[in-house]
């Protein structure tokens, strides 16, 4: 492949979180040696957009701009476009293409539920009817993204036992991790869940884990397991290269989240169309 490919992490005040997104960008290199992978950081970060862009465009024709985001809020929505717009003005010569963030779906779904199966089994596997579930995200100014960390958990629900499954938020909006453990407390769990829906390592993830020791000693008489962050996920290279293949060709990837797209052809096929 001819194209760069710029991988943009948000970027971490914790250096060991940028120091991860590195590693990151190796691994998926590795897997695609013909590939030129260069990465930047929206913040917290030595290498910014501007100068990412720029490293980028060097000795190149087309760029691929890929953001390494859960979940699209004003960085994925506004910042990198702007940032993107200015390149476009200082490399005329350069295609810059924007592809999609990792988003909620199939793949994503898979990950949390294998890892809250994991806590499941560090636990020896009490009744999941008796077991509440956090999904712990990062909390935007923007509902849409907040949404969808509400979608996941619906998901989530949709495939497990657990009959009681939250999300909560680390900051900006609520609610916050120990309002949901009070409240699932209150309606009877007996063990509870924490996955938190993050890539990699950085200062709200040592947050966290202050978080739960203290409510591990506020609510002794409750089972608690915290989970770890999502980040080298082989589903996550997976999304990465379905999102580069969109951008090189749109027309290889227009199935729908659920891959409903095959169910609605074969019930066409079939004379069972649905209609409202």
């Amino acid at each position: 492949m001819k194209a760069t490919i710029l991988l943009v992490g948000h970027g971490s005040r914790d250096l060991q979180g940028n120091i991860e997104i590195e590693r990151f960008a190796k691994h998926w290199q590795q897997q695609h040696q013909n590939w030129r992978i260069e990465v930047c950081f929206i913040e917290f970060a030595e290498v910014l957009l501007d100068e990412g862009f720029d490293l980028a465009a060097k000795n190149s024709k087309q760029v691929l701009i890929i953001p390494l985001i859960l979940n699209a809020a004003g960085h994925v929505k506004m910042e990198i476009p702007e940032h993107l717009a200015a390149a476009r003005k200082r490399h005329s010569h350069v295609n810059f293409q924007y592809g999609k963030h990792l988003g909620i779906n199939m793949a994503m779904l898979k990950i949390v539920k294998r890892r809250v199966r994991s806590l499941m089994n560090e636990m020896a596997m009490p009744d999941p009817k008796s077991t509440g579930v956090i999904i712990l995200g990062r909390g935007s100014s923007d509902k849409i993204a907040n949404g969808e960390i509400a979608k996941l958990a619906r998901w989530l629900w949709e495939e497990t036992g657990h009959e009681l499954i939250d999300i909560a938020f680390t900051g900006i909006t609520y609610p916050r991790l120990e309002t949901a453990v009070q409240r699932q407390i209150k309606l009877g769990m007996t063990q509870i869940v924490i996955q938190p829906y993050y890539l990699f390592t950085g200062t709200l993830i040592t947050r966290i884990a202050e978080q739960f020791k203290y409510l591990q000693q506020q609510y002794p008489q409750t089972r608690m397991v915290l989970g770890g962050y999502l980040g080298f996920e082989e589903e996550i290279y997976q999304l990465l290269d379905t999102n580069i293949a969109t951008l090189i060709d749109p027309e290889k990837n227009q199935m729908m989240e659920c891959d409903g797209c095959e169910y609605r052809k074969i019930a066409q096929e079939h004379g069972h169309g649905h209609q409202h």
